[in-house]
């Protein structure tokens, strides 16, 4: 039988890495509107700007990733 304890454990490291996801999915779309607002690039400081935004989504798109893999390997849906 299984101590009580952990499952709230679990459940716990469960939910941060939810509300993580979530923070890192508003960062991702943060990054895009930003892109969406600098438009095409005039300047080379907006260049560079543009340059780091997208770096900057890729990475957390791909964090992301990993993260919503990670939750659906732990959490199988339920029948």
């Amino acid at each position: 039988m299984s101590d009580p304890m952990d499952a709230d454990k679990i459940a716990a490291v469960r939910r941060r890495r939810k509300i993580r996801l979530a923070s890192l999915e508003a960062d991702v779309a943060y990054f895009q509107a930003r892109l969406e607002i600098l438009g095409e690039p005039k300047t080379a400081n907006q260049r560079a700007q543009s340059k780091a935004y997208n770096l900057l989504r890729k990475s957390l798109g791909d964090l992301v990733l990993r993260t919503k893999h990670r939750l659906l390997d732990e959490d199988p849906p339920s029948r």
